[in-house]
This record gives C-alpha cells, structure tokens and sequence, in this order.
C-alpha cells in the first residue's frame, strides 16, 4: 500500500476546497478498504465542506458505507476529537470499524493537538503519523499559523515592470502585467478569506477586489473586502470592511473574524507598511517584459528602506512561472 501516494490523493481533494472552509481547515480524506471487488482498488473520497457541513473523514465515511470496516483511512490533518458545529470526526471514525488511519500531521488547534490521535490509538485504531508532513505543513500553512498566532497568513501581491515600477509618473498603469498574470491573481484571490487595500488606493483605482475567474462574478466565493481607512460612499469596493489603526490590531480583528489568508493588494504606502513590520508571510511579484526607463515611475513600496546592503531584506525563493509574457514570482519570508 502507498500511502505516500495516497496522501498525496488526499491533499488533491483538500486543494479543491480552498478558500471555501475558513474558519476550518481544507483537508482531504482517502478511504482504501480491505475487500476489493475483482481486484480492482476501490477508493472513497472526501474534502471538507463550508463551515456547518462535514468534515473530510465523515463525507468519504459517509460514501464508503460498511465498505469501512477494516479499511485504512487517510487524511491530511489529525482528525477532531471536539465538539463544534459538527460532531467529532473520531467518533465517526470508530464507529466505521476503520483499522488504521494515517495523517499527515497533527492538529494545532488546543481543542485536538494530539487529542485525536490519543482517541484513536486507545480504541485499538493503528495510526501512523508524519506522511509526507513537510508537504502538508506547505499547504495548509495559513490555517496553521492561524491556530498558533491568532494571526491570518499574509500574502503581498504586487505587479511591476522589470525596473520595478509599478505606474507612471502620471499614475497610470493598466495593465503592466497580461491577461494570464491577471486571472492567476483572480485565483490568488478565490483561494484566500479576504483581501485588503488602503483607501488611497480605492480612491485612485476603485477596484472590485472581486474573484472573476470568467471575466465576471459568478458562483464564486467572495473574499470579505477590507480597507485601511475609510472608502468613498460611492466606492466599487462597497460593502467592506473598514478598519483603522496598527497593523498588528488589523490582523488581530480578522483573525478573531476567522480569515486564514489575508492578501494584501497594495498599493506602495500599504505594502511599505506591511513589509516593514514583518508581517508578510508570502510575497507574489508579477514581473512584466517591460522596462520604464527611468527613476520617476512609481515604486513597489513607498516609504524608506534599507540604509545599507546589510540591511536589505532577504527570503526564500519558493517558485517562478511563466504566465504568458509575464513572470509569477513567490518569495518566502
């Protein structure tokens, strides 16, 4: 049995409903039973469903039938051993009869951090922990900064020429980047809980900050749009949240309001703020093949940086893709 591979089937499912589970975790479930019709390997599957519907464990469960007793049941994340909206998925689990469950790592939350498991092994359950956990850390990153901060993961979004500028002197700057780089923002959105600009921005640009992965809202879900400050009456961004003072309390309010990932859009004073502080966990940079020419285009960040190359600010370089003409480029903090 490889349950390398079927973890990794498991994270697939999780992957599908990101963006949509907040404030619970995405996680995905692969059931392999024991008896297998003619020889061919039967799978039951499962991903988490919006807050108030089933976890991951109880839809594959729930598919599976008594096709559960005696099987191996994977599933990204330690299963819950509490009470919420739903009842605890390691009841539901032993109640299946499964023999064995795999995880790919433990849960943080104070409510199960190990809880789940302990209730497993106790019913007589084989758990195996730790299957490709790097992998499973990677993605579910947010929800896991969440529970042990209080704090959304961050993402800083920003677009700029290869000179990095991101508007003309004019302010102008539709479109640096193509249409390829503009829809992979759309997903950039529909895969997080809110996103959040300053009210400077919203009075030069008045974004939608919508998710319009077909060019129009559709049966998306929305992130909650936030402001720094407050929005015109007449503004596109409307109905959003506004939210005035320190960074560090902004983020504090949207964690207790159960957002997971914040994206930041910017502009440069918002993106100065937030790099600054150190509060950027992801930042995704869209290059475009174009060039300003000159030091009077406006900059990424807008405010004073690095007195010294000693000073200057280092990450971890996670990916780099061609989107069309353009460059997607994702910097770990």
């Amino acid at each position: 049995m490889d349950d390398v591979q079927h973890m990794r089937r498991a994270m697939a499912l999780a992957a599908t409903v990101r963006g949509s589970t907040a404030p619970n975790p995405w996680v995905g479930c692969v059931i392999f039973p024991t008896a297998r019709a003619n020889d061919v390997a039967t799978f039951f599957e499962g991903a988490t469903a919006p807050p108030g519907g089933p976890h991951a464990e109880v839809t594959a469960l729930a598919r599976a039938g008594s096709a559960a007793n005696g099987a191996t049941l994977y599933a990204t994340l330690e299963p819950c051993v509490h009470h919420g909206r739903t009842p605890p998925c390691t009841d539901a689990i032993i109640g299946a009869g499964v023999s064995r469950v795999v995880i790919g790592i433990r849960d943080p939350d104070e409510r199960v951090a190990g809880r789940g498991v302990a209730a497993l092994r106790e019913a007589g359950i084989e758990v195996t922990e730790g299957v490709v956990a790097n992998e499973v850390e990677e993605q579910l990153a947010p929800y896991l900064k969440h529970r042990r901060t209080g704090h959304p993961w961050v993402v800083l979004k920003m677009a700029a020429s290869l000179d990095g500028r991101t508007a003309a002197p004019d302010g102008s700057s539709r479109w640096i980047t193509g249409a390829a780089a503009r829809r992979d923002v759309h997903r950039l959105r529909a895969g997080s809980d809110a996103v959040l600009v300053g009210a400077g921005t919203v009075r030069a640009d008045d974004p939608e900050l919508t998710v319009r992965l077909d060019d129009e809202p559709g049966d998306e879900a929305q992130p909650l749009r936030v402001v720094l400050g407050r929005a015109p009456e007449e503004a596109r961004v409307r109905p959003a949240l506004e939210l005035e003072g320190d960074l560090s309390g902004v983020l504090d309010e949207l964690g207790q309001r159960g957002v997971l990932q914040l994206l930041v859009e910017g502009g440069a004073t918002v993106a100065h703020d937030f790099h600054v502080a150190g509060l950027v966990d992801r930042y995704v940079l869209y290059l475009a093949p174009a060039l300003f020419g000159g030091d009077d285009g406006r900059p990424l960040f807008a405010g004073p940086g690095a007195g010294t190359i000693a000073a200057v600010w280092r990450g971890r370089l996670v990916s780099v893709e061609q989107l069309g003409e353009d460059l997607r480029v994702e910097v770990a903090a």
